[in-house]
């Protein structure tokens, strides 16, 4: 598709970032429709789940595919596309590409080269799950999926004495599990929600203390996409808080309070 100057010249040398339902097709936005129609090409994390959703908003743009097991092989071709002045559209299987999904690495390259980036808001699974958990998200941390073996530990640990919500995605499979090791890190009165099929019918919000949550799994299994929002650490003692407080203001002297 040529560029016509008086109707698509905002489009040309373009790589849009565009978001899609994670699982009601009526979360698609109007603009997003629009510009994946008027792309030249589509990039898509599965061609075929992709294409259900494309052939219910009648978009016929050209696909191609673009996942984490090509990304690193590939970049290079769409960048160079992108810089001779195509039109790129990047889409993943459901929400916001580059949210636990492909989407940085072509986005870091573009930058590099001069190509404007541009991403549409919509849709993305944990928004909603922070929002609808009544747990602080004023100030919040994501986190995403966890290393499934090596630096797990590490990373559960972090969290320790987090002051924020933490934002974790998980498979159904595992939730079980991982909620377990919560406990043993963070203590079975720590409060979490775990949210399941967002804007789907079955959505369901299951809030309570780790081990309030942990016992509703034991009896009813997990299914659909899982997010985890973890709430804030319990209160520290107030002589912490308040040294803490002093050292803000100026009027206490530094102290290392983490020996080797």
């Amino acid at each position: 598709m040529l560029c016509n100057m008086s109707v698509l010249l905002y489009l040309c040398r373009m790589l849009y970032i565009v978001p899609t339902p994670v699982g009601n097709m009526e979360d698609m936005t109007l603009r997003a429709i629009r510009v994946l129609k008027e792309a030249d090409l589509i990039l898509a994390e599965d061609t075929r789940t992709s294409g259900v959703l494309l052939s219910h908003y009648d978009i016929h743009t050209p696909v191609l595919s673009h996942h984490k097991y090509n990304e690193h092989e590939s970049v290079n071709e769409f960048v160079g596309r992108l810089q001779a002045g195509t039109t790129i559209a990047l889409i993943s299987d459901a929400g916001t590409p580059g949210i636990s999904d492909p989407g940085f690495l072509l986005v870091r390259e573009a930058v590099k080269n001069g190509v404007e980036v541009q991403t549409l808001p919509g849709a993305t699974a944990f928004v909603p799950s922070l929002v609808s958990s009544g747990l602080p998200c004023d100030k919040f941390i994501f986190e995403g999926f966890l290393p499934q073996k090596k630096g797990r530990q590490t990373r559960l640990k972090l969290y320790r004495d987090e002051d924020r919500s933490v934002v974790f995605y998980e498979s159904p499979r595992r939730l079980l599990k991982t909620l377990e090791q919560f406990i043993q890190v963070y203590g079975e009165d720590r409060l979490v929600c775990v949210s399941r099929e967002i804007s789907k019918v079955h959505e369901s919000h299951i809030r309570g203390t780790l081990r309030e949550v942990v016992d509703y799994f034991s009896q009813h299994e997990p299914l659909g996409e899982i997010v985890i929002i973890l709430g804030p650490a319990l209160s520290k003692p107030k002589v912490e808080e308040s040294a803490d407080e002093e050292m803000i203001m100026g009027k206490g002297k530094s102290k290392n309070k983490y020996k080797n």
